[in-house]
């Protein structure tokens, strides 16, 4: 398969759907923010163009989802988005992770356990979340594009946004697709398997989650070894988006998901590398650029569509950029036009 050369992230559209489903269906379940439900995800992308379509001042509970399209063939390969808040009118769960030191004098003894605490502690956070690429597409920097052009939209538009930033990571699952984390705890109280509880929570039903969860702290001591050595643990499929939030400066946050155990991480808004690299720049010339004498960066641009993304080998000069003839067509964007640029980051830089 020869190597695919674009892809633009651009905001959802309600005719999005039927892909969004199609892509649902392929992610093997776990990946709560993208159910394969059609009417959840219908109401999803409502909820984006709403969120997408207010001004400054009105941000809340708001939520801003992409789909990844190829611009040759209008296909949608992928999706990514953001939670503006989180854990405001309903609550976010997690563990909490805490460390207990018990000491004996007689007989001379120290116990070091393991606790799980149900906590909120993200509430009014910004959370990345819906991250899923079709795998004829992984591999080159098109994950990175995903992740990372995040950042460019929330630079441009930050008075949408959190001053802290977290991110749930997908727990491991066997290969039956089962969670032993979720079988050593959840099933005792929700007497159901882990795929329906995830979709439950998928669907944004948080509430019988306050209403079955345990509410006392958990000794991890107490589980199964195999519950035990997945607590923090990435999804296989997870590890490539673990890398590209620790390259942001993005660390474990010592909190789990509540049901499959996936690691937490988090990072002061101020503080994310991409945030911080984000420059808004004039396009001073629409002109072909050879690739081994550009520079690589993630260029958004607010047009016609909304805010659009994409990655490219751009001319950087003192006054603005040279933006080739196809990565402008693909933004909609022309001369003279202000867009935000950012470099892709360290493994960028290598290739």
């Amino acid at each position: 398969m020869a190597e695919r050369e674009w892809l633009r992230l651009r905001p959802a559209r309600a005719e999005d759907t039927e892909a969004l489903y199609a892509l649902a269906r392929q992610t093997g379940g776990g990946l709560t923010t993208l159910p394969a439900d059609r009417a959840v995800l219908e109401r999803r992308v409502t909820w984006s163009l709403k969120s997408f379509a207010k001004t400054r001042g009105q941000a809340a509970e708001d939520y801003y989802l992409f789909v990844a399209e190829d611009p040759t063939t209008g296909a949608v390969v992928g999706t990514t988005g953001i939670f503006a808040r989180v854990g405001l009118s309903r609550p976010f769960y997690s563990y909490r992770l805490l460390h207990l030191t018990q000491v004996s004098n007689d007989p001379e003894k120290i116990v070091h356990t393991q606790l799980l605490q149900l906590v909120n502690d993200y509430a009014g956070a910004t959370e990345l979340g819906t991250l899923f690429l079709h795998p004829d597409w992984r591999g080159g920097r098109f994950g990175a594009l995903l992740s990372k052009g995040r950042f460019v939209f929330m630079k441009a538009e930050s008075w949408r946004f959190s001053d802290k930033v977290m991110a749930e990571i997908r727990g491991w699952l066997d290969e039956n697709g089962d969670s032993p984390f979720w079988e050593a705890i959840g099933r005792h109280f929700f007497d159901m398997p882990f795929l329906e509880a995830d979709r439950l929570s998928g669907m944004g039903n948080s509430q019988f989650i306050a209403d079955l969860m345990p509410k006392f702290p958990i000794y991890t001591n107490l589980l199964p070894k195999a519950a035990r050595a997945v607590i923090g643990k990435p999804h296989r499929d997870a590890r490539g988006a673990v890398r590209l939030l620790e390259e942001e400066g993005f660390r474990f946050a010592g909190a789990v998901d509540i049901f499959d155990a996936g690691p937490c991480y988090d990072a002061p808004f101020e503080t994310i590398r991409t945030l911080r690299k984000t420059r808004c720049v004039v396009v001073e010339t629409v002109a072909p650029v050879a690739q081994e004498r550009g520079a690589r960066r993630l260029i958004g641009f607010a047009g016609e569509e909304g805010f659009c993304l994409t990655l490219a080998h751009v001319g950087v000069h003192p006054d603005g950029l040279v933006l080739p003839p196809e990565v402008a067509d693909i933004l909609g964007c022309r001369e003279g036009d202000a867009v935000y640029a950012a470099p892709l980051g360290p493994r960028g830089v290598r290739r």
